[in-house]
């Protein structure tokens, strides 16, 4: 399966970030095998519609769910509609983020956990 995790860098040891629409980087890994692919973010410097644009990127990039920090409404919905869980939670490194999500400690999220906007 392949997941995408928001980061603050671009390989497994790199430090998870909690934002989702602002994170500088997402890491796809391939879970059977934890091979790494980085992706850039390029949304991360929008004035206005960050987490719609990274969303879309996280859907046309063939990964099954999303690990994160938090996720806005707008970001959940254009990913619910692509077909990408949402797993928030997640802290400490990629690896790290992974190994919770193979371990069932993430939960997966029913509903977006901020207010539009992003604030909390």
């Amino acid at each position: 399966m392949k997941v995408c995790i928001t980061a603050q860098g671009s390989g497994l040891d790199a430090a998870v970030d909690e934002r989702f629409g602002r994170a500088p980087s997402f890491v796809l890994v391939e879970t059977d095998t934890l091979q790494a692919e980085p992706l850039e973010n390029s949304a991360n410097q929008e004035n206005h519609g960050a987490g719609v644009a990274a969303a879309m990127t996280v859907g046309r990039s063939g990964a099954s769910a999303l690990i994160t920090g938090h996720c806005g409404p707008k970001a959940f919905e254009v990913l619910r509609a692509a077909g990408v869980n949402v797993y928030t939670g997640a802290f400490g490194s990629v690896r790290d983020a992974v190994q919770a999500f193979l371990d069932g400690k993430l939960d997966k999220a029913d509903d977006p956990d901020v207010p539009a906007g992003g604030a909390r």
